[in-house]
């Protein structure tokens, strides 16, 4: 039986194949589809935290504090926090295909803009307009996986998109040092930009015509009644904060990152710096193991082992070494993952209705909590050094611990 549309899920619903056909793994289509998606993911983790991994040298040449610099990545992430559910309800109207191509190419055009801006106020205007524009992938990437993909491969199929999105992150801070040490900031930002306007043609050239979208009118006051009916679970709530406060620390520490390896006692260069996000992988082994743990020990016990792993790295990078910067990094990675895989994955599992916005308010809380993190941490590593930084990513774990006494 076709499924239906109600009031409060109108804007997520799975509808009824047109004509039958999903993908399905082994086919050319399925194959198409899945390099689509991996391609849009990577150039939109890209374009995110393009800037990320060059805030020292972007602080230098424009004459910017580490906090006004870190606005570079904070306004990016938290304009895709905002325009995430606008967007999600648009290409409910428009398709999930035509809103992520709007989303790769408009985000990639954007960034072969950005190395030719010397005003830091147009820069950073520039950064959140880019966020709007890259909110459109996540916004509808999982939506077309689950209508056009067969059920029994439609989680393996997610798996290769966020791989994707991982896969992102990690070469734009890795690239954009590498390129930064041996020409400047500015050539990294173009370098990634081509990268990521590649990716998008690719995207464009492989994705299959979608076969089982159905069109529908948007309404935002069913949007907005389904939103605040998950505002006002406590329980939702409670996830949405704890997602928040762990990204506050992995966004914290891996911003103000840079500026701690490029001064003394270490005075690292932009390409050796880089290499130190290649730690990122550690989340994408963590994130497989996460889901057995909580079935074994329970969700709030895993939550809080990811606030022990999260708090004790962040006081092992206390140490002038490297060796210690990088074991407490690996500890913070893993704890964040951990935090972050039972919080978002507990919020679709609890929301009995509107499970897709229930997610999408998970994102967007998220974003804000990355936002804050790294733009308070830079004003604490300002005032106070890295021990600043520390006592924010202690105070939020410590929040987060008090959130967690309650049901989870």
């Amino acid at each position: 039986m076709a499924n239906t549309r109600t009031g409060a899920d109108a804007p997520t619903p799975v509808p009824a194949p047109l004509d039958g056909r999903k993908l399905t793994p082994g086919t050319r289509a399925y194959r198409r589809a899945i390099t689509a998606l991996f391609a849009a993911g990577v150039a939109v983790f890209l374009l995110l935290y393009v800037t990320q991994g060059l805030l020292p040298e972007i602080s230098d040449e424009l004459r910017i504090t580490p906090a006004e610099a870190s606005l570079t990545v904070s306004a990016t992430t938290a304009a895709i926090a905002i325009a995430l559910l606008p967007l999600s309800a648009l290409s409910e109207k428009y398709g999930r295909t035509r809103v992520m191509t709007a989303s790769v190419f408009s985000a990639s055009v954007i960034g072969l803009a950005l190395p030719f801006v010397t005003d830091t106020g147009a820069f950073v205007a520039l950064r959140a307009l880019q966020g709007v524009a890259l909110a459109g992938l996540p916004a509808t990437a999982m939506a077309y996986l689950a209508e056009e993909v067969s059920p029994k491969a439609v989680s393996s199929a997610i798996g290769l998109y966020l791989a994707g999105n991982s896969i992102g992150g990690m070469s734009s801070r890795f690239v954009a040092g590498l390129v930064a040490q041996w020409s400047s900031w500015r050539v990294s930002l173009g370098v990634l930009g081509v990268i990521a306007l590649l990716c998008a043609v690719v995207f464009r050239l492989t994705v299959p015509k979608a076969a089982n979208f159905r069109s529908a009118p948007v309404n935002p006051g069913a949007v907005a009644r389904t939103v605040r009916g998950h505002l006002a679970n406590p329980l939702l709530l409670r996830l949405y904060f704890l997602g928040a406060l762990f990204m506050v620390v992995f966004g914290a520490v891996f911003t103000v990152l840079g500026y701690r390896l490029s001064a003394p006692p270490f005075g690292l260069p932009e390409g050796v710096i880089g290499a130190f996000f290649l730690i990122y992988l550690v989340g994408t082994v963590t994130s497989t193991y996460i889901g057995r743990l909580a079935e074994r020990f329970g969700r709030r016990t895993a939550l809080y082992g990811g606030m022990v792993l999260a708090s004790a790295g962040v006081l092992v990078t206390i140490a002038d070494s490297v060796v210690a910067i990088v074991a407490g990094l690996v500890l913070v990675t893993a704890g964040f993952f951990t935090g972050h895989v039972i919080a978002s994955s507990s919020v679709s599992s609890n929301a009995a209705t509107g499970r897709a916005q229930a997610s999408a308010v998970y994102l967007t809380i998220y974003y804000i909590g990355n936002s804050i993190g790294g733009t308070l941490a830079a004003s604490a590593y300002h005032g106070a050094g890295w021990t600043g930084v520390v006592v924010v990513c202690l105070a939020s774990m410590g929040s987060a611990a008090l959130i967690a006494v309650r049901k989870i």
